[in-house]
């Protein structure tokens, strides 16, 4: 295997951490190559190809074990987000996710059952979608172990509330103060009122729930946390916002869409619309910050709906 040319990451990874990470992330990206070329080796594996596009922080390599069965090797950005991806797929162990056969965390290196890269459940009608979504969402909220290693929705969102109130002040922020706040005080009241936690997903939409040979569907690319389900599903709302958006009666049909996802799950609909309300406006925000303006334009316009 040593006399193969080093595997590339793909054009996209490239320009999204080039953009996101600047030369620290430059850096990364020149030393994946070697890195993966290590890992195939360690794991003794064979590499088919480079899946492309492949994930925005994470390079995938579709592989085969010594025995020839098929499996994936995602060498991927480590952040305090997917720091314990490889926990989360352990303690789900093949439940409701992706497989996880091997890992060397603090490096990104995830060995994984192979899906059906190509199929997501944005391949189905919508209402089907959010129907397989829930059902996968049912097996994944479990009781995290007593000594988990997960940061709780409370800590998370507290480093973004943060950020959100820096972000209120910025010039380009002046005629969305308003709901920065709604959604600050939003977050507060939903804090002090008790929930059971479960382990979470944390970045949980159609995109990121495959098909699969042991399953029909199921999730990848989890970015764990501990908390109330109603964060989790919050980012499910928002599933194919453009046509949403684009639809008549877009405002009320995006709050149908809540109120359908919280019974089918048995989740607080007002908990859910104001999760909904803080990711959206947080992620609208940090758009808006990057440069990425129709997207967090289309983002915080959805807030403003709930």
């Amino acid at each position: 295997m040593t006399h193969l040319q080093p595997l590339q990451p793909p054009e996209r990874l490239v320009r999204t951490i080039s953009a996101w990470e600047g030369d620290a992330g430059r850096a990364w990206l020149d030393s994946l190559p070697g890195r993966v070329a290590d890992y195939l080796v360690r794991w003794e594996l064979r590499p088919e190809r480079v899946f492309t596009p492949g994930g925005q922080i994470s390079m995938i390599v579709l592989v085969r074990l010594a025995d020839e069965t098929p499996a994936v090797l995602k060498a991927g950005l480590v952040t305090v987000e997917t720091r314990n991806e490889a926990a989360a797929l352990a303690h789900w162990d093949g439940r409701g996710a992706v497989r996880l056969i091997d890992a060397d965390p603090a490096e990104g290196m995830l060995l994984l059952e192979r899906l059906q890269g190509d199929v997501s459940l944005r391949s189905l009608p919508e209402p089907k979608a959010m129907l397989e979504a829930s059902a996968i969402l049912q097996r994944l909220w479990v009781p995290a172990a007593d000594d988990h290693p997960f940061t709780s929705v409370a800590g998370y969102t507290a480093g973004l509330a943060a950020t959100l109130r820096e972000r209120r002040e910025q010039p380009w922020a002046a005629d969305i103060r308003h709901l920065i706040d709604d959604a600050l005080e939003t977050r507060e009241r939903l804090l002090v009122e008790p929930v059971d936690d479960v382990l979470l997903h944390g970045d949980y939409h159609h995109g990121n729930v495959l098909a699969a040979d042991r399953a029909h569907w199921l999730a990848i690319d989890p970015k764990p946390l501990v908390g109330d389900p109603a964060y989790d599903l919050a980012w499910l709302t928002r599933d194919r916002l453009d046509t949403l958006a684009a639809a008549p009666g877009a405002e009320s049909a995006a709050r149908r869409r809540i109120t359908k996802l919280a019974d089918s799950l048995d989740v607080d609909r007002d908990r859910l619309r104001g999760w909904t309300l803080f990711r959206a406006v947080e992620a609208g925000t940090w758009g808006l910050s990057v440069g990425d303006r129709d997207w967090a334009e289309l983002l915080l316009e959805f807030a403003a709906w709930l």
